[in-house]
């Protein structure tokens, strides 16, 4: 299991925008573009859910608070 990199304001930024986007793929866009979309709005709602982005790993990169932070 991946740790987990992603704070609480990106996981709901992440999840609104990813919801944002499968709307307007379906919605709206058709072909490659409709693809496109509903692939970024996927991978942002498993990011936002899960609290782990494998780019914030490989870039070690955190938004999440360490235990005791302010």
């Amino acid at each position: 299991m991946l740790k987990q990199n992603v704070g609480q304001l990106d996981k709901i930024v992440r999840i609104i925008v990813g919801l944002a986007l499968l709307a307007i793929a379906f919605m709206t866009l058709n072909g490659l573009l409709a693809w496109i979309a509903g692939i970024i709005g996927v991978v942002l709602l498993a990011t936002g859910f899960t609290g782990s982005c494998p780019a914030y790993a490989a870039t070690g990169v955190s938004t999440k608070r360490q235990d005791g932070a302010v």
